[in-house]
């Protein structure tokens, strides 16, 4: 009897989904040969509430280790409303089940981030057999040291931080660079040492502004005729952080800045009187192939999920902790963010460098 393995990607893209795919997909075909069937879910967990997916061959998984996005194709539909019976009248939960059943798998692989998990979690827990894979370029999963896409992400994200160098170097100018994390700094706080940012700014640490100009005034003072500011786009300030956050988004839209780092640039010419300008390289960080590092570990947390289809183990997430490829259960993980600690190494390594952390 064959066994049939469904497998979808939920939420935000990034470089190594396809690795990933390709990983488990081939090492399926390594262990069961003709007994497994791969069932692409299509756009991630709205494919699976509407029925919409495919058998998938063989040949399709070839070619596709170096290419970014996904050949899934992805959309985020947000976990709070799971439960949420909408105007559409769907009961999402009961669509999801229908639709493993009518696709007669016998179990699912979840792709994705935080809510991607936390969706796994519900499913396991309706009954279904599920296996998450921790995607993401902000690297925030609980319980794993690494996310495929983050290597990917700050590679490009320090390109972008290295290219501004000369530009801010030419003109004299205070350069603040929006880099992706809403909650989560790793992204911003390895590409900043990586890039030799003078400032970085993450969402654990709220800055003092007062500390930020200080940090800039002292560069000048030494003959530098510029810094760079690597800024979380969900940093924020002291003053902020005593706020509620519907408080500070609103007192934001009212100063009409869209964005901590608007503020921040803002305000720090008025401080310094430096010529400030401001770079977001956004979805860019998001696209394209995989590094290296991200075919590698995609490789390795897809042969690895293949391994436990094999063994029907089952309402886990895959992981990597100590170097070591393992499993995590999905309600260990489910809900929960893996944030820069105050003890943590690169903080200390930022500190040592002279960095300013605000």
């Amino acid at each position: 009897m064959k066994k049939r393995v469904g497998i979808l990607t939920s939420g935000g893209d990034c470089p190594g989904l396809n690795a990933t795919i390709r990983g488990a997909a081939k090492a399926l075909y390594q262990r069961m040969g003709d007994k497994v069937e791969i069932v692409g879910v299509l756009n991630g967990y709205d494919g699976l509430i509407n029925g919409n997916y495919r058998e998938m061959d063989p040949s399709e998984f070839s070619g596709i280790l170096t290419v970014g996005g996904t050949i899934l194709g992805t959309k985020r539909t947000p976990f709070k409303k799971m439960r949420v019976i909408e105007e559409d009248n769907v009961d999402k939960v009961k669509a999801m089940k229908k639709t493993y059943k009518e696709a007669k798998l016998d179990c699912l692989l979840c792709l994705g981030g935080n809510g991607t998990h936390k969706t796994a979690n519900l499913l396991s827990q309706e009954g279904l057999n599920i296996i998450g894979l921790p995607k993401t370029i902000d690297n925030d999963i609980y319980g794993t040291d690494v996310t495929f896409g983050f290597h990917t992400a700050v590679d490009i994200a320090t390109e972008v931080i290295d290219r501004i160098h000369t530009t801010a170097g030419s003109h004299s100018r205070v350069m603040c660079i929006e880099i992706m994390g809403n909650k989560a700094g790793w992204l911003t706080l390895y590409s900043g040492i990586a890039g030799g940012a003078d400032i970085i700014l993450i969402p654990e640490h709220p800055y003092d502004i007062e500390k930020v100009a200080a940090a800039v005034e002292k560069r000048a003072k030494a003959g530098k005729n510029f810094s760079i500011l690597a800024v979380a786009e969900g940093a924020y300030s002291v003053e902020e952080s005593k706020m509620k956050r519907k408080e500070w988004t609103a007192k934001r839209a009212e100063a009409g800045y869209t964005t901590a780092t608007n503020r921040i640039a803002a305000q720090v010419e008025q401080m310094t009187g430096a010529e400030t300008r401001i770079c977001v390289p956004g979805h860019m960080q998001r696209g394209g192939s995989p590094c290296a590092y991200d075919r590698v570990l995609a490789t390795q947390f897809g042969s690895y999920a293949a391994g436990l289809v094999a063994d029907e183990h089952y309402g886990v997430t895959v992981a990597m902790v100590n170097r070591h490829v393992t499993c995590n259960p999905l309600v260990d993980v489910a809900g929960k963010s893996r944030l820069v600690p105050d003890d943590c190494d690169m903080l200390n390594v930022a500190r040592a460098m002279g960095i300013s952390l605000g």
